[in-house]
């Protein structure tokens, strides 16, 4: 009979995603794939949407853009296995975005993921890579003298960005970052993936912003956080500190409006809408696409979660 040892040693034991050679990028016609994992805005847990998170996938290889809350989660309910992840980035250190960064990267270990993870995103991501190891030290260290896992210490590779620019290029994707106002939060970025057949601008969280204008200029895909005002007295009433929160969403967001004159300005081809706020059923569809299509006539997609383009 196989003991738990034996087994969980062969679960381990699949292989690895393929490698490429330094000039794939230039060579492959891949097809990219964008899937909106979540698409609810705020730290609230909503009935209705997913924290916030997409993920690129090219060549087989996941590329995590943010990890709200049940990250890991939405990506089952995708198909996605946990071990394709490659590398996640973080917008910005907000809770919605940033509550699962330690749990995907650790399920993901435990699901049999092997590779060395690069992740990116705005300090103190390093501290919090370290304090989230120290936390789960014990699980770690059981797992790895009962089940034969390999060590997690040194597979999650944090990289701290604080200025626009080139973030990362490998043989799949080139991610380039760009500072946004998201108000006290700061510093808080875009990112812009140019994959082999199209490029893909995620814009994370921030008011209407020249840097995500320039970084998304001619962009295939911009996937923009989006506000609808009206609705707004009726979410912050039920919470607590109402007038700091109805301020702060104002300050540091964009509206629905305001998204299809950044759509335009920056001349995408498609705007997607994510980040609802508010992220219940208050608003329609047609309500958020009408709001959105007065200042552009491009194709316009109101986001669902798993929704794939």
């Amino acid at each position: 009979m196989t003991t738990r040892r034996e087994f969980l040693s062969g679960c381990l034991a699949f292989p690895a995603l393929p490698a490429f050679t330094s000039n794939a990028f230039a060579q492959t016609t891949a097809k990219s794939r964008l899937i909106l994992l979540g698409t609810g805005g705020g730290p609230r847990p909503s009935p209705t949407r997913a924290a916030s998170s997409q993920v690129i996938i090219v060549n087989g290889a996941a590329y995590v853009v943010d990890c709200g809350d049940g990250v890991a989660r939405q990506m089952a309910l995708a198909s996605l296995p946990l071990p394709s992840i490659r590398s996640v980035f973080i917008t910005h250190q907000h809770s919605d975005h940033n509550a699962d960064y330690g749990n995907l990267l650790w399920l993901g270990w435990e699901a049999g993921l092997l590779t060395k993870i690069n992740t990116y995103g705005p300090p103190p991501l390093k501290k919090m890579t370290q304090l989230f190891l120290e936390m789960n030290d014990y699980d770690i260290k059981i797992r790895i003298a009962e089940e034969g896992r390999p060590p997690f210490q040194n597979q999650v590779v944090p990289h701290e960005i604080t200025a626009d620019g080139l973030v990362m290029q490998d043989e799949n994707v080139k991610v380039t970052a760009a500072l946004v106002d998201h108000g006290p939060v700061k510093p808080a970025f875009a990112y812009r993936f140019d994959c082999p057949d199209r490029s893909i601008v995620i814009s994370g969280d921030t008011r209407p912003s020249q840097g995500l204008v320039r970084l998304a200029k001619g962009a295939d895909i911009l996937v923009h956080e989006v506000l609808y005002a009206p609705a707004l007295d009726a979410l912050v009433a039920a919470v607590p500190f109402a007038p700091n929160i109805r301020a702060h969403m104002l300050a540091a967001h964009t509206s629905a409006e305001d998204v299809g004159r950044v759509a335009t300005e920056a001349g995408v081809k498609t705007l997607v809408l994510s980040h609802f706020v508010p992220s219940g059923t208050t608003v329609s569809d047609q309500q958020w696409l009408d709001a959105a299509k007065l200042h552009f006539s491009g194709t316009i997609v109101v986001g669902r979660d798993l929704m794939e383009l």
